[in-house]
């Protein structure tokens, strides 16, 4: 198990490493904190161990979404926040990029908070703290950025595939307290 003094647990850090953070990755050449491959469980840490979890372009990597949140819930306090990046569904990277295994939609991680119907797949929960489409920096997306967000599920069925996203920013709590 770890012996981290950091709270915060940085998943897949790969060249983006941050200073204060446990930095993980499963390629040595990065020089991850800690070398290990994320589709394997349990990750060497302590169950509760962080306060904060940020996993930034690495979720679309990894095998088993629903393991993976389970194991971020694990390693995680209550009240911990969990920071995470993927690509959207409408976004030419979230096929282009050959390791890609996911593409999420604006519900895909209410399935974690009990949002939608069909929660019943892992009895990992967590609030949704904020969720947001992010687009290509462009003076016509800033208007499609507001409405996109305001009426994401409007969006996605009718406009994605006309003024597709760049991916989506996601913040979750940690519930643990009814467990």
């Amino acid at each position: 198990m770890s012996d981290a003094r950091s709270d915060v647990l940085h998943l897949g850090c790969g060249r983006k490493r941050i200073d204060g953070a446990v930095n993980v990755d499963v390629a040595k050449v990065v020089a991850p904190d800690v070398v290990h491959d994320l589709d394997q469980r349990p990750w060497p840490f302590r169950d509760d161990e962080f306060g904060e979890v940020l996993a930034y372009d690495v979720i679309e990597h990894l095998q088993d979404v629903v393991a993976t949140l389970e194991e971020i819930h694990r390693v995680a306090r209550e009240g911990a926040i969990v920071r995470i990046t993927v690509p959207h569904f409408s976004s030419a990277n979230a096929y282009t990029d050959p390791t890609h295994r996911h593409q999420f939609g604006w519900s895909s991680f209410h399935y974690f908070t009990g949002e939608r119907d069909f929660a019943f797949a892992t009895s990992a929960r967590f609030h949704r703290r904020a969720t947001r489409i992010v687009f290509a920096p462009t003076l016509s997306n800033r208007l499609v950025h507001r409405l996109a967000n305001r009426y994401p599920d409007a969006y996605e069925r009718r406009w994605a595939w006309v003024f597709p996203a760049w991916f989506l920013y996601v913040e979750l709590g940690v519930l643990k307290a009814s467990e």
